[in-house]
């Protein structure tokens, strides 16, 4: 029995001699899913003003003193305080500065780190080495006071060691002399208690210290790489945007030449990646240091570390390898599908043609991505900082009160001070009891939710918008005269006015499935270290099945946006009918739709290696003409990662109007096969050309002996 013939499919379109493609006379679709997206998103635009009344981003960029100020912010006293000094660095070798992200050492904001050794005993008997002392105390030490009375109410630093500024904070100046540490070229100095101490026992201090904004030293260097070189990435990212275009271009006048162009070229970009590995591997050996693991090297904030490993290019290598046989592999495979695919993507360059402006709706998707990306990660971190600073008690001997929150204002004469002499109210981290602090992770959440939501959402206008302008084309019975006169504004119009809620409801489907994903990742990351091998299998098979079902869910809405473009169904009848028509037609779904899939996704890779390659060798400094081009950088990788990505974006939203073009010719060319004979009383409204594709289709399946889908194209395939 043949497939179409079979009821658990649906029974396939007739002929309709109304039908002219895209219906006009359409109503509103899931009307309950746009009610609800409207005010999910104006709950969203509460949480951004309530995330913008409460937070205050100057947290992540100031460091903050004990007393919770922000060292170097703008009209303060603190303006020319820009660095934290630290009273008893050596106090950071704590645990608790991993486990509360705080020293427990007094913390103030100065003007610049001590130069020079200085115990506040030998200070104080020097009028001059007193003032200069000072500036490294709290306010209110006066000449008068002992230093029996300034430490007891820790006003000042029993000892001053000389130090470096480091990320707005100051460490000490740390050296290495014949093997020995030193600080402040010296190997040993007199503590406040008049110990002779090591100077290396001052690297524990510094190592903990350093391990909380450790993060925040990178990120800080990867920012100035930005500045740096922001221009030669936008430059990068032109020439993929030129690249991109040039191709789409190229491939409406040459599609099948340009098909195999790209295929050799991709060849050859990955044959020279693994050549340039192996000079790279080859050019390591006898090198000292060279054969260290990378499990032996562990985590390096200096990336460029990993270059110099022998294992790091094999690792590259093999990548690659495996990635030119996977390629060479399917071209063996399928090199009679992609013959086809290739006057397919024909069919599409055709379309695109009579539709120029498609090619740069991408552009109209990628600001509405950006709003959202940005909307989500301003509101992110205003709530993230939108925090009260907690104080909480610091000791060094036992005390019942020890680390107790505190009010600093009134600590001094506060019933802890008096049974805790030696204690101290200090910074500890922001946070707060309020109703508002308690719900701030579900507004995170919220934040997170509605930013998959909207970003789907846009995706899924996107992708309706083109399938409304390329049905417009295939169904017009004169082309281009029966098509709208703006078909990508007109789809446009038909999506936005009668299906939001659709576009909500598909969306929503995806954005859930996504969030239990990053719940899961969020759970796994948690329970690290935590779990036994069941649960850590268990987990495993749950990101795996969530992974396929989300792949699935956008395969399914994809082609439910095109049906829903056409016949302005609501989502469940579109998706419905959309996955019985690719039932009935599997076989074409697996031999046209895919392997075109798969020849435009080598576009994108072969302008995202070309694109690669050449950032590689401008930024690296590795052609001689542009040595003294280049920006210095700390990090070479990182200009280069993001022009690979941003032009792998840029690619993929050009080739994506391909892609969607193809696939919605691909389900009208189906639905044509049902209604139409081809026959003068029922003409096929597809290309001569795109016929010839499916009868030499059919042809080469029979001589597989593959049964295709649909009796009268076998019999005019045999005839």
């Amino acid at each position: 029995m043949e497939l179409e013939e079979n009821p658990k499919y649906g029974e396939p379109r007739k002929y309709d001699p109304n039908f002219k493609g895209p219906i006009q006379n359409r109503g509103c679709t899931d009307i309950v899913c746009c009610i609800l997206f409207a005010i999910c998103i104006v709950g969203y635009i509460a949480v951004g003003i309530l995330a913008w009344s409460q937070g205050d981003p100057r947290k992540v960029i100031y460091p903050t003193d004990s007393m919770g100020q922000f060292c170097g912010q703008a009209g303060t006293p603190l303006e020319n305080k820009r660095l934290l000094f630290y009273f008893n660095i050596m106090k950071c070798a704590s645990p608790m500065v991993l486990l509360e992200f705080q020293c427990p050492t007094t913390q103030l904001c100065v003007e610049q780190c001590p130069e020079k050794f200085m115990t506040l005993l030998k200070a104080y008997t020097n009028r001059n080495d007193f003032d200069y002392y000072k500036k490294f105390c709290k306010e209110g030490v006066t000449n008068s006071m002992g230093v029996p009375k300034i430490l007891e109410l820790g006003l000042c630093p029993a000892i001053l060691i000389p130090s470096k500024p480091f990320t707005r904070r100051c460490f000490p100046a740390l050296g290495q002399k014949g093997g020995v540490i030193t600080v402040g070229n010296n190997s040993h100095f007199e503590d406040e208690n008049g110990k002779i101490r090591d100077a290396k026992d001052l690297v524990d201090g510094v190592k903990n210290a350093s391990v909380v904004i450790e993060a925040r030293q990178v990120a800080m260097k990867i920012f100035e790489d930005y500045t740096q070189s922001w221009y030669w990435i936008l430059i990068g990212l032109v020439i993929a945007t030129v690249l991109s275009l040039l191709f789409l271009i190229l491939l409406r006048f040459l599609a099948g030449i340009m098909v195999w162009v790209m295929i050799a070229l991709l060849i050859l970009v990955i044959a020279y990646g693994i050549f340039h590995c192996y000079m790279e591997y080859a050019a390591l050996e006898g090198e000292p240091g060279a054969d260290v693991t990378l499990q032996e090297l562990g985590f390096q904030t200096d990336f460029l570390v990993y270059l110099q490993i022998r294992q790091t290019w094999l690792a590259f290598m093999i990548i690659l390898a495996i990635l030119e046989v996977i390629i060479l592999l399917l071209l063996i495979f399928l090199r009679k599908r992609i013959l086809i695919a290739i006057a397919l993507i024909k069919e599409a360059s055709r379309a695109i043609a009579h539709v120029m402006c498609s090619l740069f709706y991408p552009l109209f998707t990628f600001l509405l991505l950006v709003v959202v990306i940005a909307y989500w990660a301003v509101t992110a971190v205003f709530l993230s900082t939108s925090n009260e600073p907690i104080y909480k008690v610091f000791n060094e001997s036992v005390c019942i009160y020890s680390r107790a929150t505190c009010d600093p204002a009134n600590y001094s004469t506060s019933p802890m001070k008096q049974q805790c002499r030696d204690s101290e109210c200090l910074f500890a981290f922001y946070g707060g009891e309020t109703i508002y602090h308690k719900y701030l992770i579900g507004l995170q959440f919220y934040n997170v939710f509605l930013f998959f939501w909207c970003a789907n959402f846009v995706t899924a206008l996107g992708q309706m918008t083109l399938a409304g302008a390329f049905a417009s084309y295939y169904w017009a019975a004169v082309k281009p005269d029966d098509m709208p006169t703006f078909p990508v504004f007109s789809a446009l119009g038909r999506s936005l006015r009668y299906h939001t809620g659709t576009l909500a409801f598909g969306s929503f489907i995806l954005s859930v499935i996504q969030i239990i994903r990053v719940l899961l990742e969020y759970l796994d990351h948690k329970l690290k270290g935590a779990h036994n091998k069941f649960t850590k299998f268990l987990l495993c098979c749950l990101k795996c099945c969530f992974w396929c079902l989300e792949k699935c869910i956008k395969f399914l809405n994809r082609n439910a946006y095109i049906m829903v473009a056409i016949y302005g169904k609501n989502f469940c009848t579109s998706a419905k009918n959309a996955f019985f028509l690719l039932m009935r037609n599997f076989i074409r779904v697996a031999v046209l739709d895919k392997v075109t899939d798969f020849l435009l996704f080598l576009g994108k890779l072969l302008v995202v290696g070309l694109v690669g390659v050449f950032a590689f060798f401008f930024f690296s400094g590795r052609v001689r003409a542009f040595e003294n081009t280049a920006p210095n950088l700390h990090y070479y990788w990182v200009p280069i990662l993001t022009v690979v990505i941003g032009s792998y974006l840029i690619a993929h939203g050009f080739f994506s109007v391909y892609a969607m073009c193809v696939d919605t010719l691909f389900l009208c060319f189906c639905e044509d096969l049902e209604r139409n004979d081809g026959s003068a009383a029922r003409p096929y409204y597809m290309f001569s050309s795109l016929r010839e594709i499916l009868l030499k289709n059919a042809a080469q399946l029979e001589d597989d002996g593959t049964h295709f889908n649909g009796q009268k194209i076998q019999e005019e395939a045999s005839a």
